[in-house]
């Protein structure tokens, strides 16, 4: 499954530390689950059948992490993710997404990985064949002997060796890009996908035999189109990969992948918990009703998609909630008891948002220098205009919701906001260089965020 699935849960904790500030808890327990599901693939096949996943709950306020350690966790792993609001699903019988829908949204996730991991494994081999293709078009094989030649016709010695040099120059100039510019006339195939037209037709949940016979049987359209030799090598280097690859085997990777490493983030798992007394009516029988749904999904059973049938025994699932107004415990106790883990999740703090300023990979303020360095600015910060803008964020917080790291995104938008505008005329001044100083975050951010009216609508 890649080498990055056997990570012990430190060396998984440690990377997981490049993009999340704090969380420890959280991010050992998701570790430990990613390694046991290596582990469990280690058993004898009985035995393995048996190990359940351990199932995460994490409990804490927006903005702390939740979905980004499991969405994070995911890339690092290489495994197939998606992310549902419960809040979304309706029962069974109600207007609404079903709880398989997720299950169908993972494969194709996963369809789409394998499809790509297999591309890049054949793409010398098809980049070498579209080149080829490339060259016969330029340079075609002579069809047919000169008129009135007779079958007798012999091509003066060393035609051939000359008209075979002359094509492997030209597939050299192909290949450099020399040539690039220049149009010619492909023909370029496509199938409709089904997918779009099985939704309209409210036919998704077919039995998967049905749907790979409705695929296999979709017609084929063709056109000739004039364009570039550099387009006509992406189309023709796509088409090439096409042929090398086995649509039947990618179908099957993209099952297993899903059944042994597919990852569900289940977000707003608290906005189906029941309510405690006065429970039976309105909307919390279509609350219980998803937890009845989702049941037998996490417990384990086989969804039909369009790929193929899917046990969902060994899924990972990674259920996140604010429980506010309600606990774990509104649960249904069947539900809550296929969630083993649970992990609360810590409020940021001001000095939390200094190092989400500073430390991550994926840092906000890096980000945006690097925006700004697209347009040949070069943003410099001081320490102290970094400690300001972590100040604000956890004022505006305190005063208004506590929606976490998000805010700094807002207080950054409204800090950058004239240097965005600005910034082109800046270049053309020759002015290269911004410095943010801790007045400056002052004078761009505090009078927002002291008119309240104002800062409810812009922080």
């Amino acid at each position: 499954m890649g080498l990055m699935d056997q990570l012990t849960p430190r060396e998984l904790v440690e990377a997981l530390d490049r993009y999340i500030i704090g969380q420890d808890e959280a991010k050992r327990a998701v570790a430990v689950a990613i390694r046991n599901r290596w582990r469990r693939r280690q058993l004898e096949p009985t035995l393995a059948r048996e190990v359940t996943p351990k199932n995460i709950i994490m409990v804490g306020p927006t903005g702390v992490g939740k979905t980004e350690i499991a969405r994070r966790l995911a890339q690092l792993t290489h495994a197939p993710f998606v992310k549902v609001e419960a809040s979304k699903f309706t029962e069974v019988g109600y207007h609404g997404r079903d709880v398989e829908s997720m299950i169908r949204d993972l494969v194709d996730r996963a369809l789409s990985l394998v499809r790509e991991e297999a591309a890049d494994a054949v793409s010398e081999q098809a980049e070498s064949a579209a080149l080829d293709r490339l060259v016969e078009i330029l340079m075609p094989e002579p069809a047919s002997p000169p008129e009135g030649s007779g079958g007798g016709y012999v091509p003066p010695e060393g035609s051939e060796q000359r008209r075979q040099e002359a094509r492997r120059r030209m597939r050299e100039q192909i290949a450099a890009g020399k040539l690039d510019d220049r149009e010619v006339e492909i023909e370029q195939k496509s199938k409709p996908s089904s997918q779009g037209m099985l939704s309209q037709m409210g036919l998704e949940q077919m039995e998967p035999d049905m749907s790979q016979l409705f695929d296999r049987f979709m017609p084929e359209q063709s056109q000739t189109k004039r364009v570039t030799v550099s387009e006509a090598k992406r189309i023709l280097r796509e088409q090439e990969t096409e042929k090398l690859l086995d649509d039947q085997k990618l179908r099957d990777d993209a099952v297993e992948r899903v059944q042994e490493t597919g990852i569900v983030f289940l977000d707003e798992l608290d906005k189906i918990a029941g309510g405690g007394a006065g429970e039976g009516r309105g909307p919390d029988v279509s609350r219980e009703g998803v937890q009845r749904d989702l049941l037998p999904i996490v417990e384990g059973a086989t969804v039909n998609t369009r790929h193929g049938a899917v046990r969902t025994d060994h899924i990972l699932f990674v259920a996140a909630g604010a429980f506010h107004g309600s606990s774990v415990s509104d649960l249904m106790p069947e539900l809550q008891g296929r969630f083993p883990v649970r992990v609360e999740l810590a409020s940021l703090t001001r000095d939390d948002f200094v190092r989400v300023l500073r430390e991550p990979d994926n840092a906000l303020l890096r980000q945006h220098a690097a925006l700004f360095g697209a347009e040949g600015l070069e943003l410099e910060l001081d320490d102290a205009a970094i400690e300001r803008i972590a100040d604000y964020a956890a004022q505006a917080n305190a005063s208004m919701e506590n929606i976490g790291a998000r805010r700094l995104m807002t207080v950054l938008e409204r800090l950058f906001e004239q240097l965005n505008f600005d910034a082109p005329e800046r270049i053309e001044r020759g002015d290269t260089r911004f410095r943010v100083t801790a007045d400056y975050v002052e004078q761009q951010v505090g009078p927002t965020l002291r008119d309240e009216d104002l800062s409810k609508f812009i922080l």
